[in-house]
This record gives C-alpha cells, sequence and structure tokens, in this order.
C-alpha cells in the first residue's frame, strides 16, 4: 500500500472515530435554526386595528431606542423592547430593527405576545401577534 493510501485510510479511520464518539456523547453540529415564521404582505389579523393606533403612538414618539416602559396618552404604560436582532432571517437581513409592544398596561406589567417590529433600513412596520412566529406588514 502506497504512502499516499495508508494516509487516506489513516484519515477515513479518524472521521468515522470522530462521528462515532461524538454520536455517543449525543453531541452534534451546531445549525442555524430554521426560519419558520410567515411573513404576510397585508395585515389581515384581528389585531390589526390595534397595532396600527399602537404603532402610530410610537411613531410619534420618534420610535424610541431604548428598552424600557414609555408614558402612554390614556395614563398607562407600553414597553419598548430595543433592537430586534432578526436572528431568524425571517425579514430581510441587513436592516436594522426595533420591537415594541402593541396593547398598553400598567407600568411593569407582564407583557403580551402582541409585537411592533419597526425596520429603521426602509421604514417597513411589522405586526406580530404571536411573539415573531407570523409577521404581517401594516
Amino acid at each position: 500500500m502506497s504512502n499516499r493510501n495508508r494516509s487516506v485510510l489513516t484519515l477515513l479511520k479518524l472521521l468515522v472515530a470522530t462521528f462515532a464518539v461524538t454520536g455517543l456523547l449525543g453531541v452534534g453540529v451546531a445549525t442555524a435554526p430554521a426560519a419558520n415564521a410567515d411573513v404576510y404582505d397585508s395585515c389581515t389579523h384581528s389585531g390589526c386595528a390595534e397595532a396600527r393606533d399602537s404603532n402610530e403612538i410610537w411613531a410619534s414618539m420618534g420610535y424610541p431606542g431604548s428598552r424600557d416602559w414609555y408614558d402612554w396618552p390614556d395614563g398607562q404604560c407600553n414597553f419598548a423592547g430595543g433592537t430586534y436582532n432578526n436572528y431568524e432571517a425571517e425579514l430581510p437581513e441587513g436592516h436594522s430593527y426595533r420591537e415594541f409592544d402593541v396593547t398598553p398596561r400598567a407600568c411593569g406589567a407582564a407583557r403580551q405576545a402582541y409585537r411592533l417590529v419597526v425596520d429603521l433600513t426602509t421604514g417597513e412596520v411589522y405586526f406580530s401577534p404571536n411573539h415573531y412566529d407570523d409577521f404581517y406588514r401594516l
């Protein structure tokens, strides 16, 4: 057997051994999660009217960038979540985003799933009624 064939055989044995050990230890190859959200071109969800109203107020505040509670016109508060990172690339990649809660409530109260995501690059606004499982363009 030539030196080259021995080297290839040794390499193959090492690869087989590596896969066997990682399989026994339960170690897998890390991959990014698949983007699985649906993105709709128009807003047909029952929460769209509330999302539009909330968006008008956030827009009038200049879409604040700090993650914090903000005073709302009716004496309640609403939460700005800061940067939305688009980790799963469900919205256009390479853009900057901010996230905002839709439904006002008492300052510090538990947050619900309705969110607005503002694309700072294009000005597009998306409504997610289920915490980023679906996006509706407003």
